[in-house]
């Protein structure tokens, strides 16, 4: 019987999921990851070279890219097959934490030895803790979004690595070197999927403290040493992770808010991921990063105080609870790389980043499970009380469920997302963009203009400076005839996004619709050169150039005439031309 739990795991956490398999691609980098991306699209060595160079995003997971190009290979473009990998694999998760938390709760019962770990009462609270993890609605966003795989895939492999590493040291003496090997091996996996696994050589060396109690049998140094091999894969996984910062990402710099300011946004996502654990009410694809951080503002002074506070009640308890005081730090030890002292985005303390610090909670969770158990067997609690406390227990676990499969729906697509984003924080100006590049992206586009402009100037209203808002607003213009309002906001893009094409084939695009030609060469020469792969932009270029090239012979200017169909030529020779019309799409 104990056998089938696993399996019982396994179907219980894909079931609270079953919704995300009728779910699309989302304008929230889905875009930029598949549906503009063929880089990806097959298994050559060009895509493989490409998963292994590509920092886009400041993301370094050519694993997790593999895995895009493997299921582009059995199903295409088809969402279908992309989610039921992610599902499959967060059921997979959902297993290997079962493992982890039977060994982990045994070891914190039998003085850090993991014996005993198949006892019925082990079992029972392991599958608690797997099911608090495997449900809770903060696993919807890695797992219906279909770009939140990186977190689960890596997730795997720190689940696996962490496996070998317990069963390395669940002896009384030192480690088995060829399993820490393993371990070493599955983490280097690992922060190929992501670099969130950055801080998992602390987590073992937390884990030696409590429960395996490894540090007050053997010191410090020899359970430092053991871990070189782990260690070594730690530095180099730092050095692809910081390249690709620098060279795919936003650095939030201390000039931009301040040490104290960043310091504040970083207890902020300290605090508040564990306190979504506790009551996931209220969950939102965005928690948009405020414009500037003050660390007076009583969200982020709150939170300072806050994670002083509970930091220090719990190394107070630590004799009585040591178990609340591992978890906590866990959390804290991992939400740490992505916390705004390293890193600045739209998002201020996604529910993704819980995926991995949420996993000490969970284990808590279990803890009280097994408790709850012991103290009914030993007759503290009469087996009524053992009843009612496990009723309760399916019930909270049952709601959880529940409410994961509803948040599923939410993010079906992308229209819906967002209007849910948009109710959940009414002054998300990212949220206000985002529905409107949803109304102008769907099948009736053109004709929901007029609404996508008035949530597209909200958006501008609430934050100036948010770029992509600006180019939408101009595809929302065009859409409604009124291209020489387009203008302005699409020069506003290009100067708060010079680095980018997009405003420069959209504005020249414009040019083009008007048949200002002259106008239009040098943006979509320029926006080509950039991109050339970019679709349709060659054949609006070779528009561009020839409607030039008549209005020069018409002039009885043959000679430049000429320059400029010589350029349609050598532009046409260098790939065929792409189909099209000349309709602009929505996305930057």
């Amino acid at each position: 019987m104990l056998r089938l739990i696993p399996l019982a795991v396994a179907v219980v956490t894909a079931a609270a999921f079953l919704p995300t398999l009728s779910g699309a691609f989302l304008n929230w980098d889905d875009n930029v990851n598949f549906l503009d991306n063929p880089a990806y699209r097959g298994l050559r060595l060009e895509h493989v070279r490409w998963a292994f160079t590509s920092v886009l995003f400041g993301h370094y997971i050519p694993l997790t890219r593999l895995t895009w190009s493997l299921n582009y290979v059995l199903g295409g473009m088809n969402p279908w097959g992309y989610h039921l990998v992610n599902m499959v694999l967060h059921a997979a998760n959902a297993v290997l934490f079962y493992v982890v938390a039977r060994r982990l709760l045994a070891a914190a019962i039998t003085d850090g030895a993991q014996a005993g770990r198949r006892a019925p009462d082990l079992c029972a609270a392991a599958a608690v803790a797997a099911l608090v993890f495997g449900v809770h609605p903060l696993r919807v966003e890695p797992v219906a979004w279909i770009s939140g795989r990186a977190d689960v895939l890596c997730a795997f492999f720190v689940l696996l690595s962490t496996m070998a590493y317990l069963r390395a040291v669940e002896g009384r003496g030192p480690a088995r070197h060829g399993l820490v090997l393993a371990a070493a091996v599955t983490l280097a996996a690992a922060l190929l999927s992501k670099g969130v696994a950055l801080p998992l050589v602390g987590a073992l060396l937390l884990l030696d403290v409590y429960p395996l109690r490894r540090i007050r049998r053997l010191g410090v140094w020899p359970l430092v040493r053991e871990k070189i091999p782990l260690l070594l894969v730690t530095l180099a996984g730092a050095g692809a992770v910081i390249y690709a910062l620098r060279h795919g990402a936003v650095l939030a710099q201390v000039s931009e808010h301040g040490v104290l300011g960043r310091l504040g946004a970083a207890a902020y996502s300290f605090l508040i991921i564990p306190l979504r654990v506790i009551w996931p009410a209220s969950l939102s694809p965005l928690y948009e990063m405020p414009a500037r951080i003050s660390p007076l503002e009583p969200r982020f002074a709150g939170a300072l105080a806050g994670v002083v506070l509970v930091t220090a009640v719990l190394i107070g308890l630590r004799r009585w609870w040591p178990g609340g005081l591992a978890a906590w730090t866990f959390s804290v030890l991992i939400l740490a790389p992505t916390s705004a002292v390293v890193r600045q985005g739209a998002d201020l303390a996604p529910d993704r980043y819980s995926y991995l610090s949420g996993m000490g909670f969970a284990v808590l969770v279990g803890g009280a499970a097994l408790g709850v158990i012991r103290l009914v067997r030993g007759g503290t609690l009469t087996r009524s009380m053992g009843w009612s406390a496990a009723l309760a227990g399916l019930i909270a676990l049952a709601g959880l469920g529940i409410a994961s499969w509803s948040y599923n729906q939410v993010w079906r697509e992308s229209e819906t997302l967002w209007r849910w984003a948009v109710e959940m924080d009414p002054d998300c100006s990212l949220c206000h963009s985002k529905l409107g590049e949803s109304a102008l992206g769907g099948p009736a586009g053109r004709a929901r203009a007029a609404e996508a402009e008035g949530l597209l100037r909200r958006a501008i209203a609430l934050r100036a400076d948010l770029p992509e808002a600006y180019f939408n607003l101009g595809t929302a213009l065009v859409f409604q005839g009124r291209n020489a309002e387009a203008e302005a906001p699409l020069r506003r893009y290009m100067e708060i996004a010079p680095w980018s094409p997009s405003g420069r084939e959209r504005l020249g695009l414009v040019y083009l619709l008007e048949r200002r030609y002259e106008a239009a060469v040098p943006l979509l020469r320029t926006a080509f050169t950039q991109t050339p792969d970019a679709p349709d932009l060659r054949r609006h270029l070779v528009e561009a150039l020839e409607g030039r090239a008549r209005a020069l012979q018409a002039q009885g200017r043959d000679g430049e005439a000429e320059t400029l169909l010589a350029e349609v030529r050598a532009v046409s020779a260098v790939a065929p031309e792409a189909a099209g019309d000349s309709r602009p799409s929505s996305r930057p």
